[in-house]
């Protein structure tokens, strides 16, 4: 009997060891540790960001698991060798360790993608204006449309934590903003060419000089600032701001390019109301015998069209109405400032129209900008 009872002592004795000193093959705690681990590395777009390191923790993790699921109604003594806890244990310090390395990682590339993406809007609301300065956002075309939209796609992926794409779209942006300095700087580079320069101060100068001489009025059209000024005896009588065609800083070549012809020209007819489409209008003498020559030339080197015009009938006018507040290629002053150049002069005034006065014009000084802050992109 007292056997039996020792027995019995040590059977509970025993019990009580189990059920105080026994642990689990994987500790519960643990494996949340690990899942939240798997969590941010998914969050931090590790696959992406670096995927031979979440490579190697995927692969470690399910066979853990799996493990995990087999054992997991074992119990060990605490003091038993547990190879599974401390493989967990690694796979978590190894997956800690690559968590903080993306933070870090993350961090340094969230710096350089604000730095980047505020440049870029920094360059392109800077760059918008100078085009808008010489009318080339028409001439730029589909370009600058899509580095608009290369830039909002830039700062869309950075609002997204999308660092990576975020880079990769401003590159492209810089591409163009390069592209689109380039192409401005070949279609109007003449505006700051030195003997294209020369050659128009000297239109204007004879023509000055014939008002002088023939006690008569001349006008002289200043594209690059868009201004008309109105001689009388070889003194500046009235100058006018003015609008011109949708590609009117460029040399006009054929009907239909948008552009405002540029020579020695003069008034052929004067139109009132009910003569013109227009308030009032001062028609000229395009094309003349200089511009057919040119006309010519171009369509025989084949930098025109075969079935391209001339066109014609360019004139120096009022706008009727908002509709019409967009010439063709024609050169347009507001409705009271048309008034007084009405009546100011006669069939037979002489207009000449030039690129630009000075080497210091709102054209060159555009292009030379763009073309500091291209290299800076």
């Amino acid at each position: 009997m007292a056997l039996d009872q020792t027995y019995k002592t040590l059977a509970v004795i025993l019990c009580v060891l189990c059920l105080t000193g026994c642990v689990q093959a994987a500790p519960p705690d643990l494996l949340v540790a690990l899942e939240s681990i798997d969590q941010d590395l998914i969050a931090l777009r590790a696959p992406e960001a670096a995927p031979e390191e979440y490579g190697q923790f995927v692969h470690r993790w399910v066979s853990l698991k799996a493990r995990v699921q087999l054992d997991d109604d074992l119990i060990r003594w605490p003091w038993e060798s547990n190879d599974l806890e401390n493989e967990l244990r690694r796979l978590y310090i190894m997956g800690e360790r690559t968590v903080s390395q993306l933070h870090e990682r993350q961090a340094s590339q969230h710096r350089a993608a604000q730095a980047k993406v505020a440049r870029l809007e920094e360059q392109l609301h800077t760059i918008a204006a100078r085009i808008e300065s010489i009318d080339g956002r028409i001439l730029l075309g589909e370009k600058g449309v899509q580095t608009d939209l290369l830039v909002k796609q830039a700062r869309s992926f950075f609002e997204q934590k999308d660092f990576q794409r975020a880079m990769q779209a401003a590159e492209k942006a810089d591409h163009a903003l390069k592209a689109q300095a380039s192409l401005l700087s070949q279609e109007l580079g003449r505006y700051a060419d030195e003997s294209r320069i020369v050659y128009w101060q000297t239109l204007a100068k004879q023509t000055i000089a014939w008002s002088r001489i023939h006690q008569s009025t001349a006008i002289v059209v200043s594209k690059a600032d868009r201004e008309l000024t109105l001689y009388k005896s070889g003194r500046k009588v009235l100058s006018y701001p003015v609008r011109l065609g949708f590609n009117g800083m460029l040399e006009k070549q054929f009907q239909g390019d948008g552009a405002t012809p540029e020579g020695r020209y003069r008034v052929t007819d004067k139109r009132g109301q009910g003569q013109t489409q227009f308030y009032r209008a001062l028609a000229l003498d395009y094309p003349n015998a200089e511009d057919r020559r040119r006309f010519e030339l171009a369509k025989k080197s084949g930098r025109i069209g075969p079935a391209k015009g001339i066109g014609g009938q360019i004139e120096i006018h009022g706008a009727d109405n908002e509709l019409l507040a967009q010439t063709l290629g024609c050169i347009m002053l507001d409705n009271p400032n048309m008034t007084v150049l009405y009546e100011g002069v006669s069939v037979g005034t002489p207009v000449t129209i030039i690129g630009a006065l000075t080497r210091e014009n709102t054209v060159a000084l555009a292009l030379s900008e763009l073309a500091q802050r291209k290299d800076k992109i």
